[in-house]
């Protein structure tokens, strides 16, 4: 009876344990928090904020306003906190945040948000702003003794060297897209961890070590003072192909459009600052990378890098957009034409299998947060006192920049024109005998004067060419006649006739593409 009982004592003290235990743990996890939290709002006060925006982001010195003090404050005062997450440009990390609801915000480059989105399956995001382009900021630089210009590129020795994923990546296949390059091998990539490892690349490479570095400032001045690299082609001659954009969420945009709006009047005031001093930028950008704590900058250093990014401007991107009247619309390429300019080379390329859009490229960007800001007659100019006595016109403090065409220059210049390439397209066809181009090859003309709207400071050599067989002197003639109709096609394309020259040259060819013309491009000396 006694060992009954006994046993029994023991099953009710062990009962009584874990009454206790899970009383103690309810108590810690449940009762307490509660008391906590009720005891930290009474003694606590109201935040100034009233909705927090997440904003997923690197340390690009590009997006230094977006940390600014200025954006902050700005923002303060409309009640939202900015609560930025530096993913280290992990795109597909981004990616996954903005369609896991875990980001509201994101910024990328055009090319990076459409190679990982494919990657994906998903756009879970629409463009909203355009934030900036680089214009001389990332370049394809080489030692002259091996490379003198893109076009020795075409070698089956050749290598390009770049940061994966970067900017400079897509730098390179641009110039992949639209030179003629058969001869670079398929397996031309060659990645680094970085631009530090792509400058101890530059600088180990071999006199005739046929290897081009892409590289951003201030690494490219470094490869170029330091090392006795040549700038072979800088971001400053491409016309939206570089292009960094903010992009939203798609849910957060349909049910709070007011707080994008917020965010983009905040950036836009915040850009427009900045933009009114000489040494703002610069300045800036000296903070953010202290701040971030990438490589710290000199203020040469940070000139280098604030005139090699182009901040678009609130009047830019009401044009971007389509929002402005059409006369201003035709001074800047409208983002859908950016877009599908963009995957045509990532696709050309191979960075992509097709076109993950299907040429619908207006379902990746949202139009009406900013046309409703231009139809409330927003401009960041107004109600700023830095902009006191300049007048209520936007246009007395902000113009759309352009990229003017090449100017006419003297035949000396032509000859001193410094070789880029030859640009790709397809051996025209020509009625035979004749200066008559195909409908087919007229189309693929009308191709590459976009193509050549996109590098709207190259000049061009038209050299019209023949069989090397027959009479000498008539083959010329069909030679410098099949180049004029060429350029004769640009011209009525939009492309400036002085940046245009028609030559004629004998062909060593008996072959079909000997009767086609050549394209190819020089620019100025930098």
């Amino acid at each position: 009876m006694s060992q009954r009982k006994a046993k029994g004592c023991l099953i009710a003290s062990l009962l009584w344990c874990v009454i206790l235990v899970i009383l103690g743990a309810a108590y810690k996890f449940l009762v307490h928090p509660s008391l906590s939290k009720k005891l930290t709002e009474e003694t606590g006060s109201a935040s100034q904020y009233r909705e927090t925006v997440r904003l997923a982001a690197d340390s690009f010195s590009g997006y230094a306003i977006f940390r600014s003090d200025r954006m902050k404050e700005t923002l303060r005062q409309d009640g939202i906190k900015l609560d930025l997450h530096d993913d280290g440009a992990d795109y597909e990390a981004r990616i996954e945040a903005l369609r896991n609801g875990e980001t509201d915000l994101a910024v990328f480059t055009i090319d990076s948000y459409l190679a990982a989105g494919t990657r994906a399956g998903d756009f879970p995001g629409s463009i909203v702003l355009i934030i900036d382009e680089t214009k001389g900021g990332d370049a394809i630089v080489a030692k002259p003794s091996a490379i003198q210009s893109l076009q020795d590129l075409n070698d089956p020795n050749a290598r390009i060297v770049f940061t994966a994923n970067s900017p400079s990546e897509f730098l390179a296949r641009v110039v992949l897209a639209h030179f003629n390059l058969p001869d670079l091998p398929e397996n031309w990539a060659q990645g680094a961890d970085g631009p530090q490892a792509v400058l101890r690349a530059a600088q180990e490479a071999g006199s005739t070590d046929k290897r081009a570095f892409v590289l951003w400032e201030p690494y490219v001045a470094r490869a170029v003072n330091d090392h006795g690299h040549r700038i072979l082609l800088d971001s400053s001659k491409l016309e939206g192909y570089i292009v960094d954009v903010l992009v939203a969420q798609r849910s957060f945009l349909r049910d709070h459009p007011d707080r994008v709006a917020s965010v983009l009047q905040a950036y836009l005031r915040a850009a427009f600052h900045y933009s009114q001093s000489d040494n703002a930028l610069v300045e800036l950008v000296q903070e953010d990378a202290a701040r971030t704590g990438s490589e710290r900058l000199t203020p040469a250093q940070a000139q280098r890098v604030v005139d090699g990014i182009q901040w678009k401007n609130t009047l830019e991107n009401y044009a971007h957009f389509g929002v402005n009247p059409r006369d201003q619309e035709d001074k800047v390429p409208h983002l859908e034409d950016i877009i599908m300019n963009i995957v045509d080379v990532l696709v050309k390329t191979q960075a992509i299998p097709q076109d993950p859009l299907a040429g619908r490229y207006h379902t990746l960007f949202y139009q009406k947060t900013l046309s409703d800001l231009k139809a409330d007659d927003f401009h960041p100019s107004r109600n700023l006192n830095v902009v006191a006595g300049l007048g209520s016109s936007p246009e007395s403090v902000e113009t759309v920049r352009v990229t003017e065409e090449a100017k006419a220059i003297s035949e000396t210049e032509w000859t001193q024109l410094r070789p880029v390439g030859e640009l790709s397209i397809k051996p025209l066809v020509f009625v035979r005998g004749s200066a008559n181009i195909s409908i087919t090859s007229r189309r693929d003309l009308s191709a590459l004067a976009k193509k050549l709207k996109s590098f709207p400071e190259f000049y061009v050599r038209l050299i019209g060419q023949t069989r090397s067989e027959g009479d000498t002197d008539a083959n010329r003639r069909l030679a410098e006649q099949r180049a004029t109709a060429v350029s004769e096609q640009l011209i009525a394309a939009g492309i400036g006739s002085q940046r245009i020259r028609t030559e004629a040259t004998p062909s060593i060819d008996r072959a079909g593409a000997a009767q086609s013309v050549r394209f190819v491009v020089g620019q100025l000396p930098y």
